[in-house]
């Protein structure tokens, strides 16, 4: 398993980010809309270290073991009296295929577990992201669901499948 390193947003992560956040080709997986400025990515930053209690969300930095920014995990959604939340993953292009998302995963899924006390995480899947269907599915989330015709790219419709991961008591 690649070894990796999770840890909060800092400032100078802003170029990375920006790269993620305005790359067109993963605009439909976050349904974003329209580019991101740097500056509102530098406020997002500064605002990332607020608790997960009081934003309801929190994203986390994947570091390689060498220190390279590999991409973000997100917890999302957090819902402390269901005892829930949606979990989201990007890696960049360049260090996908290298195990960091499923190390990444393994990581915030015992966080949310064993920190957090969550009796499930979800993830919303398309149909087609066949890597994504296969890391969640690998490690142990469920399909719950499909939501027929969810996401539209501008010229088509595609599934969206919602995936769980309850908690074994």
């Amino acid at each position: 398993m690649s070894k990796i390193k999770l840890r909060a947003l800092e400032p100078k992560d802003l170029d990375f980010l920006y790269e993620i956040e305005n790359d067109t080709d993963l605009w439909h997986v976050s349904q974003t809309h329209q580019p991101f400025s740097a500056h509102l990515l530098q406020q997002y930053i500064a605002k990332a270290d607020q608790d997960i209690y009081s934003a309801r969300q929190f994203r986390f930095a994947i570091e390689t073991g060498n220190g390279t920014l590999a991409g973000f995990i997100d917890l999302f959604d957090f819902d402390p009296k269901n005892k829930r939340a949606g979990i989201g993953i990007v890696i960049h292009n360049k260090y996908r295929k290298k195990g960091y998302a499923k190390a990444a995963l393994k990581q915030v899924i015992a966080y949310g577990f064993k920190i957090l006390y969550l009796h499930q995480l979800y993830a919303n899947i398309a149909v087609n992201n066949l890597p994504s269907v296969q890391l969640f599915e690998t490690a142990g989330f469920q399909l719950a669901g499909i939501k027929k015709d969810w996401l539209f790219d501008g010229d088509n419709y595609t599934d969206e499948a919602l995936y769980q991961l309850i908690k074994q008591t």
